[in-house]
Formats: structure tokens, sequence, C-alpha cells
């Protein structure tokens, strides 16, 4: 029951709510608060009861749901899809911190929607039938959508809503006629019987094609990357917290849980092609980080530019490129995000994202800085953070790959100090321009508040990584010998 339980605890929490009249606004936030940190302590629990020494899924649980066409409501959890929940876990009481003050109207219907997306991107990661999982991936455009349309920043917040919404929802239609081809053929939908289903290379070959559509809109690849620096601009702060840490992995999830096992022969076919729309993509979007203007801009390309270096190290087919494409999306979760709630720190005091705005904030705001600081440092992967950890083992294995690919991936790390180096340097030091700004706080104790634990978790990945690739590593051994790939190490 536990993985059920994790799926109906906010969505009990949200239909509370929904009682509570809207005027109470303390005490909505407390009881949504209350659940979701009861959400996270119920994921540690699991963590700790996982058996790292098992590669088989775990916590299953199975409900028929349409028994007439073999459609079961079948959960489990393998050393994968774990720490992206905890990750969620995590993540949702830090934005619901993060938006205590911020939200001027219909706070109830905000945190509702927060804690409705909790459940379903939860479903999505523990969810063991394809149906099943395109209902619920599909299903997480709602709130997200609903949160940019209506407590978006600024006057584009409805046209980068339908953006957001259309251009991951088409991808995704191609993806749908894929599954109701493999029912038709497999009689089932259960992931676990279709693990142990061949289909002929040339049919693989079309329905790799069908769930990419999908998955690389969500990642995002070039070109169906514009989406998500409109996205990230106009949404508020929590929501664009969730879109870079949370909601971006549910493409790379989807290509490590479906495409890589189900279609093999496919995968490898059309590695050369990720390959070649990864590293563009990975220096074509860092050197666009370097020319924008607006804070969230660059964090948003930036995170264009990890998640392809994520997909490198998946398909380099080791045991080093995919433990570490799982780490970086991990550290990209927490570096991002963190990055995210500094630039809310600031946009709430001054109401501005320009970074031509932002000069000296070193004298004023000591401690937001040497935060700031440590992301920044983070986003570059500087040795003793968790993004080195990743993008080391992912250019570990590439290198042993394909050298050509390692070195063109690399070069993103270059780029990565260039716009990182260059945004805290224009933020952190020259003269103050009180001729915009003249009232300065620094970080009050909830801001610290939701920082603190991003920065710890940060540092413990980059220091002890152990303790977050032990659980995943018979899984990963498990997915190579899917893909016909000796590893185990």
């Amino acid at each position: 029951m536990l993985l059920s339980n994790l799926i109906l605890i906010p969505l009990i929490g949200s239909f509370l709510v929904l009682f509570i009249p809207s005027q109470y606004k303390e005490t909505i936030k407390v009881v949504v608060l209350s659940f979701s940190l009861a959400e996270f302590l119920l994921s540690l629990m699991m963590w700790m009861s996982f058996d790292n020494s098992s590669s088989r899924f775990q916590f299953v649980e199975a409900y028929n749901w349409i028994e007439s066409s073999n459609i079961i409501f079948y959960l489990g959890v393998d050393g994968i899809s774990l720490f992206f929940i905890l990750l969620t876990t995590l993540l949702i009481p830090i934005c619901l911190l993060a938006s205590w003050d911020a939200i001027k109207f219909n706070e109830k219907e905000y945190f509702i929607a927060f804690l409705a997306m909790e459940a379903l991107v939860i479903a999505v990661f523990c969810v063991l039938d394809i149906i099943l999982f395109y209902v619920f991936f599909e299903s997480v455009l709602i709130p997200m959508f609903i949160i940019i349309g209506v407590w978006g920043s600024r006057e584009r917040r409805i046209r980068a809503a339908y953006m957001f919404f259309l251009y991951t929802l088409l991808g995704s239609v191609l993806m749908l006629l894929a599954i109701l081809y493999i029912y038709y053929q497999a009689g089932t939908t259960d992931y676990q019987i279709l693990l142990t289903t061949t289909f002929d290379p040339e049919v693989q070959k079309l329905l790799w094609l069908a769930f990419f559509a999908s998955f690389a809109v969500k990642v995002p690849m070039l070109p169906v990357h514009i989406w998500l620096p409109e996205a990230h601009v106009e949404a508020p702060t929590a929501g664009s917290v969730i879109l870079a840490g949370i909601l971006l992995k549910l493409g790379s999830y989807g290509f490590l849980r479906f495409s890589l096992p189900l279609f093999p022969y496919a995968s490898i076919y059309f590695t050369p092609l990720i390959y070649a729309f990864a590293c563009i993509a990975v220096i074509y979007t860092s050197l666009t980080a370097i020319r924008q203007t607006d804070l969230k801009r660059i964090i948003a390309y930036a995170s264009v530019a990890h998640m392809n270096l994520v997909l490198i190290g998946m398909f380099v087919y080791n045991l080093q490129g995919l433990e570490g494409s799982i780490l970086q999306q991990l550290s990209h979760g927490l570096v991002s995000g963190a990055l995210f709630l500094c630039v809310g720190v600031i946009y709430d005091r001054h109401h501005t994202r320009l970074v031509k705005y932002y000069s000296g904030l070193a004298h004023t705001m000591p401690i937001y800085i040497a935060i700031f600081m440590f992301f920044s440092m983070a986003n570059i992967a500087l040795p003793g953070t968790s993004s080195f950890v990743g993008e080391f083992l992912i250019l570990a294995g590439a290198f042993q790959t394909n050298t050509t690919v390692c070195v063109l991936s690399a070069t993103g790390m270059i780029l990565g100090g260039g716009y990182s180096l260059w945004l805290f340097n224009r933020v952190a030091f020259g003269n103050i321009k009180v001729q915009y700004m003249n009232v300065f706080s620094d970080v009050d104790k909830r801001e610290f508040a939701t920082l603190l634990p991003l920065v710890i978790l940060t540092l413990v990945m980059g220091i002890y990584p152990e303790i977050f690739l032990d659980p995943m590593h018979l899984t990963c051994n498990n997915l190579l010998a899917h893909l016909g790939i000796d590893d185990i190490c």
C-alpha cells in the first residue's frame, strides 16, 4: 500500500483544502504544507526500506482497472524511479514554502494545483502499465498549464501556457498511437510482460520514433525546446522550480523506462541521431544562454544544455554513462531548482528579472550572494558538488564509446563557466545601481529554510555519491542486459 498511499496523500490533502473557506489563508497553507511534508517522510521510509541487492520492482501493487481489456493498475519502484519520487516529494514542500507570501490571489486553488501535480507525477514514476503511464504523463500538463496561465508574472503568461501545453501534447499523440499498436500486438499493456516481448526490428524503429516524438519535447531537445524558456520566464517562481526540477525529467525517464528496454534494436540504430541532436543542443543553448538578459532565460537555456548532456549519458550504453545520467538528473533538479529560487528572492523584492538592474548585491545581501555563488559553482560542476559527479561519469562513459561526442559535450562545461560566472559577476560585484533600487534586505528565515536543504543535498551528493549510486546499480545493469550489453561491475 506504500505507493498507492504516496499517490493518495496529496489527493486527500487537496480534497480537504477544498472545504476550507478561502479567507482562512494561513490554515490552507499549513494544511497543504503538512500533507506535502508527510508525503516526503513516507518517501524517505520507502528509501530506507528499499533493497539494494535486488534489480526487481519493489513495493509492487496490482489492482484490476479494466479487467475485460487486461489493463491493470500496476505500481512498482526500482533503482531508477526511486530517486525521481524522492526528488518530487522534496521539491514540492520547498515550492509551497517559497510561495508562502508570493501568491496574492486565489491561494487555495494554487496550492491545490501543486498537490494534484505531486500525485500525478509520482504516479508517472511508479506506474507499470503503459496505458496508465500515458494517462498520468499527459495529466501532469493540466495543473502546470493552470499554474503558468493564472499565476504567471507577466502579460505573456497565457501565450506561454498554451505553448507549453500544445508543444508537449502534440508530441504525445504519436506515442498514444504506438501504445495502441503495442496493445493490439501483445494483447497487454503490462510493462513487465512487454519487457519479454520482442518486436520486429522495422516495427521497433517506428515505435521508437513515436515515443521519441513525445519524450524529446519534454526533455526538451532541439528544435522543440522553444516552449521551455518562454514557460520559465512567465511561470511563478515555484512553477519554474517544478518545471526544471521535475517535469523535464519526465522525458528522460521515458527514454530510460520505455525507449531503451522495449526497443533495444531501434535505440542502438538511432543512437547517432541522439548524439547529433544532443551535442548541437549542448553547444547551441550554452551559447544562447550567454546572450540572454533575463535571469530566468539564462537558467532555462542552461537547463536545456544539461538535460541534453543527460541524454548522451543514457545512449553511451555503459554503466558509468547510465548511472551518471540519472545522478545528473537528480543534481539538475536540486541545482536548477535552487537557482530559480534565488531568482525568485530578488524578484519578490524588486519585481524585475533583467540583469542590467542588478549590481553590487555582495555589499547589501551577503548571505544571498554566498548561496547564489554556491549554486552557480554547482551549475558548472565544481568538484565537491553533485553536478561534478554526474557530469564526470557521463563524460567518462562517453569517452569509452565515442571520443568525438565526449569532446563536443564537454564544451558545455566550458561554456557553462562562461554564462554562470559572467552572470554571477554582474549580479554580485560592481557599483550598486541606486537609480533603479535603493531598498535592500537579505534572505529571511523562510527563504533560507527553502534553500538550505538543497545546499546540503548538493554537497552530500557531491562528496558521497555512493548512497545514491548503490540503489540504482543493479537496475542499471539490468537495463543494459535488456539492450544485450554486458557491463556488470
